[in-house]
């Protein structure tokens, strides 16, 4: 990836709202996306929705969840092309969800953004739990 300032700068913003996330705060995660009817979510924990209005309702759900952790994203691809970009990686954190224990968490993340005029904007989120690998001694 070449060196793109504002989408450095769009990773740092999502890197920060995750945190938030993570500690019950979805705001600053919602406000890293895109106004648009196109936005897609497919959420690690089921929901799939389109259009802002809908993303940002789930978010608002998933924030009220988390309580006193925070994700931590650790991309494994960054890519740009034109006025778009994904990211593939994970999200990784110690976080208490539904007001139980402390736990470990780890989602596997597709993040894709557009850039806006000179911003960079997420328009889609694919999420999941990674399964187990089913390969057994294949490697």
């Amino acid at each position: 990836m070449g060196e793109d300032r504002s989408f450095t700068e769009a990773l740092e913003r999502v890197r920060a709202a995750l945190a938030a996330m993570g500690s019950g705060d979805p705001q600053p995660y919602s406000d890293c996306w895109a106004e648009s009817e196109d936005a897609t979510l497919f959420g690690a924990w089921g929901p799939i929705e389109r259009g802002s209005r809908q993303v940002t309702e789930t978010f608002r759900w998933v924030g009220s969840r988390f309580k006193s952790g925070q994700l931590v994203p650790e991309n494994t691809v960054v890519f740009t092309s034109g006025d778009l970009a994904y990211t593939v990686g994970f999200e990784r954190g110690e976080v208490v969800v539904d007001g139980g224990a402390r736990r470990p968490m780890t989602i596997r993340v597709t993040h894709i953004y557009r850039r806006f005029g000179t911003e960079w904007r997420l328009v889609h989120r694919h999420a999941d739990f990674p399964p187990e690998d089913q390969r057994q001694g294949m490697r």
